[in-house]
Formats: C-alpha cells, structure tokens, sequence
C-alpha cells in the first residue's frame, strides 16, 4: 500500500482535511500516516487532538511545539524546532507523499523537511489569494509541491503562471465544502440545546484571528468587533483566535467581555458543531477563511474584517469592512434586516467547488506514479 501521511496542526485545517482523511482511509490503495503538530496539543486551545481521536483516527506521530510567547519572534523561533521534530516524524514513517493544506507554518516546515528527504508533496490550497503572511507561505509552498490540488479553476492558472507544470495541477474543489455537501451537520436543536440559542432570535457567529502582520493592533482589532457586538447585543458564539502572534492578546481582551449575558465563547468547537453553527447563524463576523470558502453553501451573510482575506475569491454573501466598530454595526444591521442584501445571498453560488474534493484528491494520490519526473521539477519559463 501507499503510505500517505498528513499534517494537521490547527482545529481548522483539521476540518477542512477531515474528509480527504476519510477518503484515504478508504481507499485500498492507501495508508494514512496522520501527523499531528501544535495547537491540537495545547490545552490552551482545546487539546483537540482528542476530537481527532474521537473520530476514530490513528495518529502517528505528536509533535507538541507552539511558541509560548505571543509575538512574531517567538514563531519564526518555533518553526526551527518543529523543522526538527517534523523530519524526525517524517524518518520515522516513511511516506510515499506528504499531504499539506494552505499556508500555516507547520505545513510549510513539513515541505521544506520532505523536500530534503526526496518525499513527494501534495499542496491542497495552493494558488489562492489573500492578506496576512499567509499569502507567502502558501506560495513558497507551492513551489516546493509536486502535486497542487487546486479549489478553484483561477487558483489552477495562478500556479501555472508561477511557473508549475500543467501535468501536476488539478482542480479538485475545496475539501472544506465535502462534510456539508454529505449532511456531517449538527443538528440546529441539537446546537440551540448544546450551546443555549434561542432560535427564534438572530445568532452572531463570531470567528477573528490576529493577522500576524498587525499584530501589534491585535487587541484594538478584537477591541472593535467586540464592541459591535456589545452594541448589538444579539445572542453570539465566539470562537478564540488561533495561536499566531497576537492571538494570546486578542483572548485577553476578549475575556474582559465574557460578562456580557448574550455572549458565549469557546476555546474550540467540534467541527461538525461548527458546521451546525454556521448553517443556524444569522451573520457570521470575524476574518475566517470558513466565511468566505464554506459559508456560501448555507446561504451564510459574512461580515468580514479587515484584511485577512483580502483578495480571496469569494461569492456574493461578503461585505466587507474595515477595523471599525460603526462599520461593523452597519454592516451586520444589513446582513440581518436588508431583504434584497438576504436575497442575493440565499441565491449565490459557492465558487469553491461541489463538495467531493476529498474523493478526487485520494484517487490522484493513489495513481500518480512515483518516479524521478515527479521530483525532479522544472520551470516552465
């Protein structure tokens, strides 16, 4: 069998890979080596490799490093340690071909170690846009990948302008839509009783990370929402931020609003719940990727915040908006009482594909033939 091992590092990313996991498992041709790195082993976030192993996943190797201190030194510090640890793991298991997905460090730390040890690596996100240090990495992954499993048809030519061959692209759709599209949605009673919504009342689901380029203005950033939210006072779901330099500071701000009676927050959601979340919401507010890729299967408004996403393909369920919280007022205001706004948006078409990404990734991971052409890559210009 082919061994294919992959890297989760983020409760997020393990959402969106959860079906591609699926599909490897399934498929004859195939074995899942799974990698787990960095916040999943956190109790500071969640400790979520237990919602992992809770889904019947074996892991096969743990790689516990996340920086401790909330700045821009402390992760560029931790990429060289887990750089280590990733290549001892990878030694360890052998894969035929390393699957990564987007733009985080842990995904580019595994290629650039699998590179060095002649692994073959399937990039799943490459060629998207967007704002943050995000957008480097994923490219700088990108060009060390062989395979690039495309969401979108502009994304594929983006990475063939960046001088990849067309034989490795394909245009598989974004694997964060597969769970939707297969019904893996809470229920939405079974998500008022678990989180105490009345639906009845509009629902704010609230999801913003610190922008790693901004992390200075982190705390105002989360500052400003919270006050809208304040100010709205609708019932809300906030789910902390992510572990990137100023995330730590955002939670700190964020626990001196946990008084509010209609706010309730989370250190993590399981990502079935989140999906439940999602599809009962009334607007969705923060800088998620999940707003702008899964969020137009339900027919979702997004409120999206400054610039995380900036320049993301997006359907037409987005407004966007700047670190403000009168902005942001507004702009949720819209999303829940414009009917010709709400109309446009239980219409659009998600651009990111029709929800079977994960079967087409494992059945190319299964018949690309593993030779020296693979490898060995070329410029085309």
């Amino acid at each position: 069998m082919r061994k294919i091992a992959v890297i989760t590092g983020t409760r997020a990313e393990y959402g969106i890979l959860k079906s591609v996991l699926k599909e490897i498992e399934a498929n004859a041709d195939l074995q899942l080596s799974l990698i787990v790195i960095g916040m999943h082993l956190s109790t500071e976030f969640g400790y979520t490799v237990e919602e992992i192993e809770r889904d019947g996943f074996k892991v096969a190797a743990k790689i516990a490093v996340l920086h401790s201190e909330d700045t821009k030194a402390s992760m560029a510090k931790s990429v060289g340690e887990c750089l280590s640890r990733t290549a001892e793991a990878l030694e360890a298991t052998k894969p035929d071909i390393l699957v990564v997905l987007g733009d985080r460090s842990e995904m580019l730390v595994g290629a650039v170690a699998a590179t060095y040890m002649g692994i073959p690596i399937a990039h799943i996100h490459g060629g998207d846009i967007s704002g943050n240090v995000d957008e480097p990495v994923r490219h700088a992954i990108t060009k060390l990948a062989h395979l690039h499993f495309a969401a979108t048809k502009e994304s594929a030519e983006r990475i063939k302008r960046m001088g990849e061959e067309a034989w490795r692209v394909h245009v598989v759709g974004a694997p964060g839509l597969d769970l939707i599209l297969s019904g893996e949605v809470s229920e939405p009673k079974e998500i008022a009783a678990n989180y105490g919504l009345d639906l009845a009342k509009p629902v704010l689901l609230a999801v913003q990370h610190s922008v790693v380029t901004e992390a200075d203005e982190a705390e105002s950033q989360i500052r400003q929402t919270l006050e809208a939210i304040k100010e709205l006072a609708c019932q809300t779901v906030l789910v902390y931020p992510n572990s990137d330099a100023g995330g730590r500071r955002m939670i700190r701000v964020i626990k001196e609003y946990e008084k509010l009676p209609f706010l309730k927050t989370y250190k993590s959601v399981a990502h079935g719940d989140y999906l439940g979340l999602m599809r009962l919401a009334s607007v969705m507010v923060g800088n998620s990727s999940s707003g702008i890729i899964e969020a137009p299967s339900f027919g979702l408004p997004v409120v999206n915040i400054g610039t995380r996403q900036i320049g993301r393909q997006r359907a037409g369920n987005v407004i966007d908006v700047d670190y403000d919280k009168q902005e942001i007022v507004g702009a949720v205001s819209k999303a829940l009482h414009d009917k010709d706004f709400r109309e446009k948006v239980s219409q659009c078409k998600n651009p990111y594909g029709d929800g079977k990404a994960g079967k087409r990734i494992a059945r190319i991971l299964s018949e690309t033939k593993l030779n020296m052409k693979l490898l060995e890559k070329r410029m085309t210009y």
